[in-house]
């Protein structure tokens, strides 16, 4: 089954979304691929949303990251609840004062955009 457009486009946010979970680990494709016993090849087209992990390989990608699989997932929707919900756990790791700062940059930037509609 080829991908239409938009899952194309899914993959591929997934992808980047397993890549950036990798590199925070600090772990390398190769380390991945032995860990979940696949070939290297196979974690880099899943990185590049070539291919699309199955729910399982999901889960087992969110225990070698340490975090869990609807971080994964909650990292690609357009969804407007999921994107507060990732704002929030991005929030939930800063100081008081940064998340104030944040807060208000937000704030700031979408005013602008309002104003350019």
């Amino acid at each position: 089954m080829h991908p239409d457009n938009t899952h194309r486009e899914l993959f591929k946010s997934i992808g980047r979304v397993l890549a950036q979970r990798r590199e925070s680990t600090g772990l390398t494709q190769e380390q991945v691929a032995e860990v979940l016993q696949i070939g290297t090849e196979a974690v880099s087209r899943m990185e590049r949303g070539i291919t699309m992990p199955t729910i399982q390989r999901m889960a087992e990608l969110a225990d070698i990251y340490g975090c869990g699989i609807e971080e994964l997932v909650i990292a690609t929707s357009t969804r407007t609840s999921d994107q507060a919900e990732l704002i929030s756990q991005i929030l939930h790791t800063l100081p008081e004062a940064d998340r104030a700062m944040i807060v208000e940059v937000v704030q700031k930037i979408a005013e602008r955009l309002k104003h350019h509609l």
